[in-house]
């Protein structure tokens, strides 16, 4: 079951970056992530009701819920599409797998978990990694500034992103599945984006091509309902640490299709940026230990 989790969650998060650069154009993003979320509410509300499972919960586990939706469900969105504004979906993908290091330290600081030595080292490869992978997208002109902010974006949505992983293993300790918890963080982080479209005075208006319309039933249904599901349900299993590590694969599967539908191209830097994130996020997993076979001296 935990294999299967892994797969499904690379599978869908891998391709809602492309989703997600469909969803730009002539909407408000915000309104574009509210009608995300508001479509996603509808279908994850009967879906909870059918199983038995939407219990209220404490008051301070609803106060936990509205920081889960906060995190989970509007205000990293909101970074991930705006970032996807300034750089290619790919590379929003491919700074989204430090959440493996946002996970370390953040477990560090809010359940005391010791952050060992192999995860510094992970980190270094990561680092170095992403400057390279970035390197060719960083021009010493205007967009040099646009491409900042893209992966500025990206890396403060990746923050978000880990804090609601924290919420979740707290929700765990406290006997709250996953699909509770999603249904009643959705619905807060919809209200959220909805107070955030009315504040703003956004026109809720509709995409005219039909790829704005796939793609959003893709990023509802997939992305979010089965796509945050699958996910939550690992961190339960294996905790935030190692079930951060599927974004290992995202920028794999990202990345080949921004090539395809964004016109991203590869270049030897980017080859090796890509390959020293994979090499630091292989420590992760496999706790620092580089896993080779013995040799056999025959005598």
């Amino acid at each position: 079951m935990t294999l299967f989790l892994y797969v499904l969650t690379v599978a869908i998060w891998g391709t809602t970056w492309l989703a997600i650069y469909y969803q730009l154009g002539n909407v408000d993003i915000v309104v574009s992530v509210f009608y995300r979320f508001g479509l996603a509410t509808m279908i994850m509300i009967p879906l909870v009701m059918l199983l038995r499972k939407g219990r209220i919960g404490s008051r301070q586990d609803q106060l936990f819920f509205i920081a889960q939706g906060a995190c989970l469900f509007s205000l990293n969105f909101l970074c991930f599409y705006y970032a996807t504004q300034y750089i290619p979906s790919g590379l929003v993908s491919v700074i989204f797998c430090l959440a493996t290091i946002y996970n370390a330290i953040n477990g560090r600081l809010f359940f005391n978990t010791r952050v060992a030595s192999y995860v510094w080292l992970a980190s270094l490869f990561g680092v170095a990694g992403l400057a390279l992978l970035m390197a060719p997208e960083i021009h010493l002109d205007d967009s040099w500034v646009t491409t900042l902010k893209g992966c500025g974006l990206a890396a403060l949505g990746t923050l978000f992103f880990s804090f609601g992983n924290m919420i979740s293993v707290r929700h765990g300790k406290a006997g709250i599945t996953p699909l509770q918890s999603n249904m009643w963080a959705m619905m807060y982080g919809t209200s959220l984006l909805l107070c955030i479209c009315l504040a703003r005075g956004a026109a809720f208006s509709w995409g005219t091509g039909a790829e704005y319309t796939w793609s959003l039933f893709y990023l509802a249904l997939f992305g979010s309902v089965i796509g945050f599901t699958a996910y939550l349900s690992l961190v339960s299993r294996v905790g935030p640490g190692t079930a951060a590590y599927t974004t290992v694969l995202f920028p794999v599967v990202a990345l080949s299709l921004s090539a395809l539908y964004e016109g991203y191209h590869w270049t030897l830097s980017s080859a090796i940026g890509l390959l020293l994130i994979l090499v630091g996020n292989y420590l992760m997993i496999n706790k620092g230990r580089w896993v080779m076979r013995p040799a056999v001296v025959r005598s």
